[in-house]
């Protein structure tokens, strides 16, 4: 039904733009692994974003620092967090977040 609709649609308009998705995920898979309050980033190979912080950072606290900043993540775990980039996130967008994260201690 509308799920599968979605989903032509997105395989017959959206297709060739992935690469732009996936590159901006891997540029903040990059910046997110040298942060020191980062314990280990999972192998960025789409357009999703895994890590791990450090035992000092709670996921709660930090998703809060973030949506400051009107960045949403997502919980993924015990210490885990996770980012998605998609069709709406924007190389501005980008370079807002990699700020910010730079920012939080």
């Amino acid at each position: 039904g509308y799920l599968a609709a979605a989903g032509i649609y997105a395989l017959d308009h959206h297709i060739t733009r992935l690469k732009e998705d996936h590159g901006r995920a891997r540029k903040l898979g990059a910046v997110v692994g040298s942060l020191p309050y980062v314990e280990s980033v999972l192998p960025v190979e789409t357009n999703i974003i895994i890590f791990n912080l450090r035992n000092q950072l709670s996921p709660e606290l930090f998703m809060k620092r973030l949506l400051e900043h009107n960045i949403k993540i997502v919980g993924f775990g015990k210490q885990a967090v996770r980012f998605v980039t998609h069709l709406d996130f924007t190389d501005e967008m980008l370079e807002t977040t990699v700020n910010v994260l730079k920012k939080i201690a």
